[in-house]
């Protein structure tokens, strides 16, 4: 299968050699990762690209930083998708929660920004393509989403900038169009500005308080293959159970 091309920013692909390493084997929990020192020296790059480096492993949760002592490899927790979208999905479900419906809002095709960027490991201002929706439920719009993914992989996925439902969400329909199968997630929660641009369709004024939740998905190679941001409405509750056996 022809896949897609990587055209990855210096840092990145230094970051992912790390993790070739980590998911080969070679380098186990525990082990201590070379330093921005040691990066400058043997790849011949700037101190700050040696630091973003370390930032997008720590990030991406691979390793740890020990001030004095150097970074190592973070013992790896097993992926868990609980009632996620993306679990409803390939348990055969349609993502959808029971009484809750989606609205197409949007595709186009825009220059990444240096987030998007970093989640898709392109350079930034790089040609992307987004997908946004938004979710309803008996009490309103309760999220906008919006999806990103690379203007070479939108290629290959016509649907993507159609107004039809996927029927098996993005990370579903990139796996048909293309074989990438989403094998790793990561999830951050935070408190943020609503921007302009999804003030209107949240039903709040922009710069207004709301839950944002990112997620970048990774496919069986460890290259990402989308990004997800998901800004939730107010006076919403976000609640997990889980057992503590």
């Amino acid at each position: 299968m022809v896949r897609e091309p990587q055209h990855l920013a210096p840092y990145r692909r230094l970051a992912r050699d790390v993790v070739a390493r980590i998911e080969s084997g070679d380098l186990q929990p525990g082990d201590r990762i070379p330093s921005a020192n040691d990066l400058v020296k043997t790849e011949k790059i700037s101190s700050a690209t040696a630091a973003r480096v370390l930032a997008v492993l720590r990030d991406e949760g691979w390793i740890d930083t020990v001030p004095g002592r150097g970074s190592f490899v973070r013992a790896q927790a097993p992926l868990t998708q609980g009632s996620s979208r993306i679990g409803m999905v390939r348990q055969g479900g349609s993502g959808l929660l029971d009484g809750e419906t989606v609205e197409f809002v949007e595709a186009r095709a825009e220059r990444a920004s240096q987030e998007v960027a970093d989640a898709l490991g392109i350079e930034s201002g790089a040609d992307v393509v987004l997908r946004r929706r938004r979710y309803l439920d008996a009490a309103g719009v309760s999220v906008v989403s919006t999806t990103w993914v690379t203007a070479a992989l939108a290629e290959r996925l016509p649907a993507f900038t159609q107004p039809e439902k996927l029927p098996k969400m993005s990370m579903g329909y990139i796996e048909d169009q293309t074989g990438r199968k989403a094998t790793r997630q990561r999830a951050t929660h935070s408190v943020g500005t609503v921007p302009e641009d999804i003030a209107s369709q949240l039903g709040v004024e922009a710069g207004a308080p709301a839950l944002k939740v990112t997620n970048r998905y990774l496919d069986q190679d460890g290259e990402p293959t989308e990004y997800a941001v998901d800004w939730h409405a107010p006076g919403r509750s976000w609640v997990e159970e889980s057992s503590v056996d």
